[in-house]
Order: structure tokens, then sequence, then C-alpha cells
């Protein structure tokens, strides 16, 4: 049975958001789970933004993510080798992964080429979980995490907008998204 990858970023931003091309990840979060949910592993890390590496008051109340953590995470191109190694061992059973929205997968996409970064996940398809969960609910638009949770039957766990947190109740949607 084929395996699903589930990610979540946090970015930099402030109050009323920056230009998408302007925003920097600072934490990247991965759940592996079965077609059914359980989850097999997970990888967490933090990441030290280049272009912006101060994070505004906005961004630390918004994500619970310290100065400090970023002040000591490593750079895009270092947690990236880290994570290829981590999803190597999984790679031969990942059916695809999936990511609430579009934002993660693009925001990785214009991160593998400004970085010049391989990534085994260019090569898989990547599933918008948000966008078929609506089409499965005959919703009239997607809606955001926690209200899809809801309907669902869940309640969110963890922290909001923390990558890992995050990516933990988006893959809760899978099983009861994709039949």
């Amino acid at each position: 049975m084929k395996h699903w990858l589930i990610i979540d970023l946090e970015a930099t931003t402030d109050r009323g958001g920056w230009p998408v091309e302007e925003m920097e990840i600072i934490e990247i979060g991965a759940v592996l789970i079965s077609r059914t949910g359980r989850e097999i592993d997970h990888f967490q890390s933090y990441v030290k933004p280049a272009q912006r590496p101060i994070l505004t008051e906005f961004c630390k109340t918004l994500t619970h993510i310290s100065q400090d953590n970023i002040d000591s995470a490593p750079s895009l191109e270092e947690v990236w080798v880290r994570f290829e190694e981590w999803l190597g061992g999984y790679e031969e059973h990942l059916a695809g992964w999936c990511s609430w929205g579009d934002y993660d997968r693009r925001q990785l996409q214009r991160d593998w080429r400004e970085h010049r970064l391989d990534s085994s996940l260019a090569r898989l398809p990547h599933m918008n979980l948000k966008q078929r969960f609506a089409k499965s609910r005959q919703l009239s638009r997607p809606v955001s995490l926690d209200a899809a949770l809801s309907l669902a039957g869940f309640c969110f766990h963890g922290q909001p907008h923390r990558a890992l947190e995050d990516a933990r109740n988006t893959a809760r949607l899978l099983p009861v998204t994709v039949h």
C-alpha cells in the first residue's frame, strides 16, 4: 500500500501579509501517513530565512515561533538536505504529497528554483487537499483547515500555525476525503 506525505510550511509575514514572492520558509512540518491515516513518521525543522532573518512581532505571535528558534536554525539548503535524507527511506512507497491549499506547493517550487535544490517531491504528484475536500463534500468553495476539521467531526489538535501540528491535522482529513 502506498503512503502519502503531508507538508505544511510556516513563513515570514507581517500584519496584512507580504507579497508571496517575499515570504520565506521559517518552519517545515511533514507527516508520512498510510492511506488509512496512521502516522508512520514525521519531520520538523525550523529554517533561518536569508532575506529577512528578523521575525516581525505579528509573525512571532501568529506562529509561536521565537526569534531564538530562528537565530539557531539552519539554512533552507541545510534543512532540505536533511529532509531529503529522511524522505529517502520512504520514497519508493509514496503515492504523492499533499498540502492544505496551494501555497505550500508554490512556495516550495519557488525555493527549489531559487536555491537550486534537488527535490524528490518535484517528481511526485501533489494533491491540494483543500480543493479535494471541498469537492468531496460538494461545498460551494474551499474552507479553512479548522472549518474542514469541524465538518469532518474533528477538533484541531495542537497549536495552529505550527507546521507539524498543521500537517498532522491536515493528515486527519486525508482518509475522509480520498476514498
